[in-house]
């Protein structure tokens, strides 16, 4: 056989597609309360204020509490993620591209809703935590500092409060055996067996179910963000998607055909916004996420 054989040598390509890693849809939706199918530009959130008991004399009138009525609210905003599938690149590649299209789309919406839920979750006005990451000690001290600060606030530890860290905040968080011993949050939460939460996934410590997330605010900087709050302490507002094949609820997904460019346009759609509800129920903390994992 010829020595140039190896010119005519066909290689074998995979039909799987590797979506690039990344966060698959939103991992926050479900922390917060939700409000669906809205019709409309704008969505409001029922808030009813505290009262005070008071005493009163014999056959004499009840003093009101006047508990203040308030509406905070989200405007919805319109969100877009699509790609044109050429009818004839189709015919060159062995994959299933409006599939694999399908797919990032509905994830790239969901990563969306998160960034809007950590916008909100970043406007908070309580005082912040400075989450030192020097010494074990400190790191106890912050996460403890996240949760008696949603205490003093009165807060419910119903089991619907919630808390973020970044990736290395949870490292951090690792180190402190309050935090990872089986002592205090159970033989399915121990961190060398188990590791981190995966999607949707949580750890329950100290009255919070925690997570990991790498899209807070600042992660891999000296000013990344972690968060504790109530799920009733932000409102995420999302409007029903009319004619949705995929009924997937608020994401709309279609796969059009384009006579004019030949080409099928792969396309999903939402319209979503997320609003404060409640200050008082949301706690931020600081860290610097560049910092080496503590040693002690």
């Amino acid at each position: 056989m010829s020595t140039s054989i190896t010119a005519a040598f066909i290689g074998d390509y995979s039909a799987d597609v590797h979506q690039v890693f990344q966060r698959e849809g939103s991992a926050l939706r479900p922390t917060v309360f939700s409000k669906d199918n809205v019709v409309g530009s704008t969505a409001y959130f029922e808030k009813l204020g505290t009262g005070t008991a008071t005493t009163k004399s014999r056959h004499g009138e009840i003093t009101p509490m006047n508990a203040t009525h308030t509406q905070p609210s989200c405007t919805l905003a319109d969100f877009y993620a699509g790609d044109w599938v050429d009818s004839l690149d189709e015919l060159k590649t062995n994959i299933n591209v409006k599939a694999a299209y399908a797919k990032a789309g509905a994830y790239a919406l969901g990563r969306k809703v998160d960034d809007q839920i950590t916008a909100v979750l970043n406007s908070t006005t309580q005082t912040g935590v400075t989450f030192a990451v020097t010494s074990y000690a400190l790191i106890k001290r912050a996460l403890l500092s996240m949760t008696a600060a949603l205490d003093a606030n009165s807060v419910p530890n119903d089991g619907q409060r919630f808390g973020a860290l970044t990736p290395m905040a949870w490292a951090q968080a690792e180190t402190v055996t309050a935090f990872s011993s089986a002592d205090y949050v159970g033989s399915n939460g121990l961190p060398f067996t188990t590791g981190a939460p995966g999607f949707r996934k949580y750890r329950s410590w100290n009255g919070v179910n925690w997570c990991v997330h790498s899209g807070l605010p600042g992660v891999g900087t000296n000013a990344a963000k972690c968060y504790v709050w109530h799920k009733y302490s932000v409102g995420y507002a999302a409007a029903k998607y009319a004619g949705n094949i995929a009924t997937n609820g608020m994401v709309g997904a279609d796969i059009t055909w384009h006579g004019d460019r030949a080409a099928h346009f792969v396309n999903h759609s939402m319209s979503g916004a997320a609003c404060m509800i409640d200050d008082t129920g949301v706690i931020e903390a600081t860290l610097d996420d560049t910092a080496a994992i503590a040693a002690s």
